[in-house]
């Protein structure tokens, strides 16, 4: 076993990571320096010094002395560690860029939150904060509804059901689980998601899920723009969609015989 200084730094810092990460990824109240040593039972200074270091790699981000969170360089490593079809992806996006002149994304899902990961690079200039690692809702977005795609009506609801809908999303996003499935049962006949200023105003977006050999959804692919640039030119847009999400989809693993 590896006891010197630098493996037992990096094993701390990952446990940091991990805990940041799963408070995360179960909504759970973030937590700052103090609750971070109190929770894996390490010194204090020490957990400073390392936070501010993952924080100095963009494995973890802090704003203004709060809470840490995931750092969007955390997604982007991720994304790379992953083989097959996310190896694609990248190039798929830019592909539907030049295609359709619009932004293009890949999300997951986590729960009811829709984590994005990655963008076009022209999505990524439209905002500073469209970045790996944003997150939305999932029953007001294409991606997100796109990555329910499979959910029968009681599992969709239950996912739901500790949701606040009040005051989330745009002019267009649905208030209950209910009115969030009545979008579902409208778009299944066409076989895609539409989402009219569902999360930003003046924004539509287009979406279906990315499925692996064995018919499980794996991600969501979206292209995004304003309502004058995509409400016209949603069927093309879907083909398109179709043809990459098809793509990468065929790119993972095979089915185990």
């Amino acid at each position: 076993m590896d006891t010197s200084p630098e493996a037992s730094s990096l094993a701390q810092g990952l446990r940091i990571v991990r805990l940041v990460v799963d408070r995360e990824k179960a909504g759970k109240q973030l937590v700052g320096v103090t609750q971070l040593a109190a929770e894996l039972d390490m010194d204090q200074s020490r957990v400073s010094r390392l936070a501010q270091e993952l924080c100095d790699l963009g494995l973890l981000e802090r704003r203004e002395r709060g809470p840490f969170r995931v750092g969007s360089r955390f997604f982007s490593l991720a994304a790379t560690l992953n083989a097959g079809w996310i190896a694609d992806a990248g190039l798929e996006l830019e592909a539907l860029v030049a295609s359709t002149g619009l932004r293009a994304r890949v999300s997951v899902r986590e729960g009811y939150r829709v984590i994005l990961l990655m963008a076009s690079g022209n999505d990524s200039q439209a905002g500073s904060f469209v970045q790996p690692g944003m997150v939305t809702p999932a029953w007001c977005t294409g991606s997100g509804r796109a990555l329910l795609w499979d959910h029968r009506r009681r599992g969709f609801e239950a996912l739901l059901s500790e949701v606040n809908f009040v005051g989330v999303g745009g002019p267009g996003a649905p208030h209950s689980s209910a009115e969030a499935w009545e979008l579902m049962v409208r778009d299944k006949p066409r076989g895609y998601v539409v989402a009219v200023e569902e999360f930003e105003h003046g924004i539509s977006e287009v979406a279906l899920p990315i499925r692996d050999r064995q018919g499980n959804i794996l991600a969501s692919l979206s292209v995004l723009g304003s309502r004058p640039e995509l409400d016209s030119r949603t069927e093309e847009v879907s083909e398109l969609l179709a043809g990459a999400a098809a793509r990468l989809g065929s790119a993972g693993p095979a089915p185990e015989q």
